[in-house]
């Protein structure tokens, strides 16, 4: 009976450092879980020493809501409304669930696009893909070729569209293009 009095305040501290290590340690497994598990396509581009040797084919897909460019491997690409066409703003956090394209991207054999690639080159420097001045991305929550689901959500601080081949934005949700206020986003 004596000792108890001492086991409790000790388990309590154990369950909230406990708890602190594994709040702090969920954001890293997941950062680095993408990218060493190439779980998506444009994360596993990541695995090579030099981003920019590594050529990305971009394709198209059909989805649901329409034609929409694709990884060759048929993940849906995004953009995001709140980049420049030198900059892009989705860093950290906004990555893992929005992994950036990376390398130099090309067009799939036979393909013809109305709009033309490029790169930007990203905070952490390596080169990042983009289609008529937009970086592109792939949606972690996208798990299937010809998912669509990271279209028209708010965020990260701004709306995501699917890049669709001619450069527009593919048809939004009710809810998302009522909340967007028609400010071009």
């Amino acid at each position: 009976m004596r000792n108890r009095w001492w086991a409790a305040p000790i388990l309590a501290g154990g369950a909230v450092l406990l708890a602190a290590c594994g709040s702090s340690a969920a954001p890293s497994t997941s950062a680095s879980t993408p990218a060493a598990g190439g779980a998506s396509p444009a994360t596993s581009q990541q695995s090579g020493s030099n981003a920019s040797a590594t050529t990305t084919t971009i394709t198209t897909h059909s989805t649901s809501k329409g034609t929409v460019l694709a990884t060759a491997q048929g993940k849906t690409i995004y953009w995001f409304a709140i980049d420049t066409a030198t900059t892009s703003k989705c860093t950290g956090t906004c990555a893992t669930y929005w992994p950036p394209v990376l390398g130099k991207p090309a067009a799939a054999a036979g393909m013809t696009l109305a709009h033309g690639f490029g790169t930007i080159t990203r905070s952490d420097g390596k080169v990042q893909a983009t289609y008529d001045g937009h970086p592109l991305y792939t949606y972690a929550a996208d798990n299937a070729p010809g998912q669509v689901s990271g279209n028209g959500l708010n965020l990260s601080g701004g709306l995501w569209w699917a890049m669709t081949p001619a450069g527009t934005k593919l048809g939004a949700s009710t809810s998302s293009s009522t909340t967007s206020g028609g400010f071009g986003y």
